[in-house]
């Protein structure tokens, strides 16, 4: 499990280094990620461009991270594909997380 951390500003900025989070890897990625945002005690800008399928077990990973962290400190979900966000969006996830999505051109 793979991920470049950078805190600096007001956000800790996490990149995933996974081109899938599914069921053979949601364990280890919802206990990395989740250690090294609880331990940040601040807001968290997750980028997931890198990502191209997430199923329900990679959703229930990132739910269980964000469940760790306390209200006031959000996940912003920055980078995501279209096949990722139809995911969040489907399971009305989109409304827990904030997503910036990846701008697809041509679609204006």
């Amino acid at each position: 499990m793979q991920f470049i951390v950078a805190d600096g500003g007001p956000y800790l900025h996490v990149t995933v280094q996974e081109s899938r989070i599914d069921a053979a890897i949601a364990t280890g990625f919802k206990d990395k990620l989740r250690s090294i945002v609880v331990t940040a005690k601040k807001p968290v800008l997750l980028d997931m461009r890198g990502v191209d399928f997430m199923d329900s077990s990679g959703l229930g990973a990132m739910i269980a991270v964000r469940k760790a962290l306390p209200e006031n400190l959000p996940i912003v979900l920055d980078g995501v594909t279209p096949n990722v966000e139809r995911v969040f969006r489907l399971t009305r996830m989109d409304r827990v997380f904030r997503i910036n999505a990846i701008a697809i051109e041509g679609n204006d």
